[in-house]
């Protein structure tokens, strides 16, 4: 399990509880290449039955065919709609706000829909704030949690958005999803073994876009075999052969996942919503085990 939770985020959790109740719909900004991982808990916890419209961001770097699987899975729960984008361009964008009225229902004709946008740090949330509002309100960066406070914003077509700071949960209980967190880089560099991080990600493409990595890398059937082995054939190939014979693991992990990062492997997803199934199963198994645990630890008493 990973422990992510710095002082402004508890903040920012406090403040999306108490700015909820004025608000009409969510926009929960999701990362199109991992739309389950990078979608929090916390926040469908927080945000007391909104409607909700999900953004697939980065939609140009991931897999077209397994993006509409995700927004047909999102279409088809209550109160919920899907729209794949690339967030810098602004003419995908424009569904949005009818979108938005659309969940919102009946609003007084005298006031906006008042839109809270919500998501993990480095999702692309301000990059979607500033190409809705047609100039740089939010400030961007490559880094996660570039926003620390609230921000509300007026941006026209009857919108009122109300930005908050990128929350991450204070857990994350699948270790799976975590991995693919820091490959795609919502969690800093230095959370998580990077390595270790290099190898799951290529075991996950090795799974999923086996040519990708082949083409790319030119890689072997042997090269092939595990993400260890692939991670380095890597290494030896791109300048991480040291004196002596000596790989340099950490410069292949380098190597891939900034490659995966810019979509330099190609337009790749790394799960499906079959996934969600797999990882509430294994959720369960483990409440199940831990609460059998419990009733069969001694009490207090020793009795």
């Amino acid at each position: 399990m990973l422990g992510w939770f710095p002082g402004h985020m508890n903040k920012a959790r406090r403040q999306i509880k108490e700015a909820l109740p004025e608000i009409d719909v969510v926009i929960e900004v999701l990362d199109a290449r991992l739309p389950y991982s990078s979608a929090n808990p916390m926040l469908a916890e927080l945000n007391h039955h909104k409607p909700v419209l999900k953004i697939l961001s980065r939609a140009d770097l991931a897999d077209p065919e397994r993006t509409r699987q995700w927004t047909d899975y999102f279409n088809s729960q209550p109160d919920t709609r899907a729209l794949a984008v690339t967030t810098t361009q602004s003419r995908e964008l424009k569904p949005i706000a009818a979108l938005c009225h659309e969940l919102a229902g009946h609003i007084r004709a005298d006031r906006d829909v008042r839109v809270m946008v919500m998501g993990i740090p480095n999702v692309g949330k301000s990059t979607l704030i500033n190409g809705l509002a047609g100039k740089k309100i939010a400030k961007v960066g490559n880094e996660p949690a570039v926003t620390k406070r609230q921000q509300r914003i007026r941006i026209g077509h009857g919108i009122a958005l109300t930005d908050t700071p990128g929350v991450l949960w204070p857990k994350i209980e699948d270790q799976a999803s975590a991995f693919r967190l820091a490959a795609s880089g919502a969690i800093r560099d230095t959370a998580l073994d990077y390595v270790e991080v290099a190898t799951v990600a290529a075991s996950e493409l090795l799974a999923r876009y086996p040519e990708a990595l082949r083409s790319r890398y030119g890689l072997s059937e042997e090269d092939m075999a595990t993400g260890d082995t692939a991670l380095a054939a890597i290494a030896r190939k791109r300048g991480g052969l040291r004196s002596g014979g000596e790989l340099d693991l950490h410069r292949g992990g380098e190597v891939l996942l900034h490659e995966l990062r810019q979509g330099t492997l190609g337009r790749l997803t790394l799960e499906g919503p079959e996934d969600i199934r797999l990882v509430e199963e294994l959720r369960a198994e483990r409440e199940a085990r831990k609460a059998a645990e419990q009733q069969g630890a001694p009490s207090a008493s020793g009795e």
